[in-house]
């Protein structure tokens, strides 16, 4: 038997970005569904849907209405609510107490963070921070723009605070984050998720299982046929 083909994947996504999770977990599905026969080494990438939120963040219906001219749909929520469970995530609140308003806030920290830890911790560590922000955003509810928070989380997960602190107050690395965001301009990347397979082959917006194991497999067939 061969050994599996290894891929590398990477998605540039929002904290804030419900479909970015779900895009994830149906491709966590696609490749469980592929294990012996296709791997992939994944990392994540900045891009902001909100980069001008002030700290104090806004209120979800507040900025539906600013930004799309309509408040959140019911229907339209609830359909998703029910996309996320069928791909594996609650996407609800799950935390104790009474249901804090919904909120959203900058991300810029948030993806210095990850972008440290890619680079000091690997791909693993930051694919795990990146889950976890998800978890403190859409069910806990918790400001993901404050670095009080950020650093929880990132402990929560094996990450070291020290460490995390200091990439946090890096000004250096804000201007990678920067850097990177203008790349994903350049390659023309205006919504999120957006997942580059082997650095060539672009997947726009949150698939479906069925469809992320197709593209993995053609993209495989692809590069046997160059070789």
């Amino acid at each position: 038997m061969s050994a599996p083909v290894r891929l590398t994947i990477d998605i540039w996504s929002d904290v804030m970005c419900p479909w970015c999770v779900i895009g994830y977990k149906q491709l966590e599905k696609a490749l469980d569904s592929l294990k012996g026969e296709i791997e992939a080494d994944i990392s994540w990438h900045p891009f902001e849907l909100n980069p001008d939120m002030p700290p104090e963040g806004e209120e979800m219906a507040a900025h539906m209405l600013r930004k799309y001219g309509r408040a959140p749909d019911a229907a339209s929520t609830g359909q998703m609510v029910a996309m996320a469970e069928e791909a594996g995530y609650a996407m609800r609140y799950l935390g104790e107490g009474e249901e804090p308003e919904r909120r959203l806030w900058n991300t810029f920290l948030a993806h210095k963070l990850l972008r440290w830890t890619l680079a000091e911790h690997g791909a693993e560590a930051q694919t795990r921070l990146k889950l976890a922000l998800f978890d403190a955003h859409f069910q806990q509810r918790r400001k993901v723009s404050d670095p009080a928070v950020l650093l929880d989380v990132a402990q929560s997960v094996g990450i070291d605070r020290t460490g995390a602190e200091a990439a946090l107050a890096d000004e250096e690395l804000g201007s990678t984050v920067r850097v990177e965001e203008r790349e994903a301009m350049a390659m023309e990347i205006t919504a999120v998720p957006a997942m580059l397979i082997n650095r060539r082959y672009m997947v726009p917006g949150a698939q479906g299982v069925e469809t992320y194991a197709n593209v993995l497999r053609r993209v495989v067939e692809r590069i046997g046929g160059e070789q």
